[in-house]
């Protein structure tokens, strides 16, 4: 059972402080940065991440210190290597909680990385790579921050899955279609047909690009409900305004 000095000299210990300390930090800064955008993953998860990954490399790397029976006569082969992958196939396993899918469109993507990086700097620090765990923190806050900035500045390319449904014996087809959202600004990559024989209706399903904001897409919205025919629509993007997060 530890006493206070031996507490105390763990406290006082930079091999030891040091990673801790850095872990905490990169943890409250990339968990910050994913706390103000509203994400699930925030401030205190990513901390957890980190500390918990420089936990566990530290007791990986400090095998010296550990308490064992032994049988005497044998000895223990130790593979380091073994420890980040546990800690990353874990971390997986969290990430995975924070996507979420809503029809075609993915959310959460990026906040799982952010854990799968807040993880990684955690094992750098655990190793003793203090320096380049800071390195690495940079340039994830970067990514996250500055980037994100970028993307808003840059005209964004929104990718759509449009729907229609007409019933059969309508003027309204394809190439009527296509013409539609080329005038609205679409950019038309493929296009399938699905024929409903109980439902007396066809589906054309169209998949195309927009650099257009959302005032002309209600415009198509619009002009779409004014064409005789059309029974059923559906315009939705699939990578979403918050795709990534």
């Amino acid at each position: 059972m530890p006493d206070l000095s031996d507490l105390l000299a763990v406290l006082t210990n930079p091999d030891l402080t040091v990673p801790l300390g850095c872990s905490l930090l990169t943890g409250a800064i990339i968990g910050g940065e994913r706390e103000v955008q509203g994400k699930p993953a925030g401030l205190r998860t990513h901390m957890l991440v980190c500390l918990a990954s420089t936990l566990l490399m530290l007791v990986a790397v400090r095998q010296s210190e550990w308490v064992l029976s032994q049988i005497p006569g044998t000895s223990i082969v130790a593979d380091l290597t073994r420890m980040p992958h546990g800690i990353l196939t874990g971390i997986g396993f969290l990430g995975a909680g924070v996507i979420l899918r809503d029809g075609v469109s993915v959310h959460g993507l990026t906040t799982a990385a952010s854990l799968w990086v807040t993880a990684a700097l955690g094992i750098v620090y655990g190793v003793g790579m203090v320096s380049l765990g800071i390195i690495g923190s940079v340039i994830a806050l970067l990514v996250l921050v500055l980037l994100k900035v970028v993307q808003t500045l840059l005209p964004a390319r929104t990718k759509l899955r449009i729907v229609v449904r007409v019933h059969d014996g309508a003027t309204f087809g394809a190439p009527d279609l296509e013409a539609m959202l080329r005038q609205h600004g679409l950019t038309v990559r493929a296009i399938c047909w699905r024929h409903f024989s109980h439902h007396a209706a066809t589906e054309l399903a169209v998949t195309a690009y927009t650099r257009t904001g959302r005032g002309r897409l209600e415009a198509l919205v619009q002009a779409l409900r004014g064409v005789d025919g059309v029974t059923d629509f559906t315009v939705r993007p699939m990578d979403g305004l918050a795709g990534e997060g």
